[in-house]
């Protein structure tokens, strides 16, 4: 597991945030986040999901269903290889909650067996 993608929908606050957190303490591997609703992401200056990026990466780490879904979509299309594994990160957790506690969930049961 060399390349790590987060998605969410605007890359503002979850998968930035995830990005963020893992790049300072993983700096051995290489992260990303980006969102999957363009329009919001051109309105807001955040990464918008790109093909390049999900042929990128390894494992994608995705918010909510429906951004898998929107990823799975993709791949049917182009007929990606189906190495990619998806994580789904959806939790009844705030954002504020999440920042703590699911990173540090994800950090001791993910990136620490890498």
């Amino acid at each position: 597991m060399k390349n790590i993608l987060f998605v969410c929908s605007a890359n503002k606050q979850r998968s930035k945030t995830a990005d963020d957190y893992f790049s300072a303490k993983y700096p051995d591997l290489h992260f990303e986040s980006a969102g999957t609703n363009l329009k919001i992401c051109q309105q807001e200056g955040t990464n918008p999901l790109t093909e390049e990026m999900v042929e990128w990466a390894d494992v994608i780490f995705v918010m909510d269903k429906c951004h898998k879904d929107q990823i799975n979509q993709y791949k049917t299309i182009v007929k990606l290889p189906t190495r990619r594994y998806f994580k789904n990160l959806k939790s009844s957790f705030t954002i504020s909650k999440l920042r703590f506690k699911i990173l540090l969930r994800l950090d001791s049961k993910v990136f620490q067996q890498s």
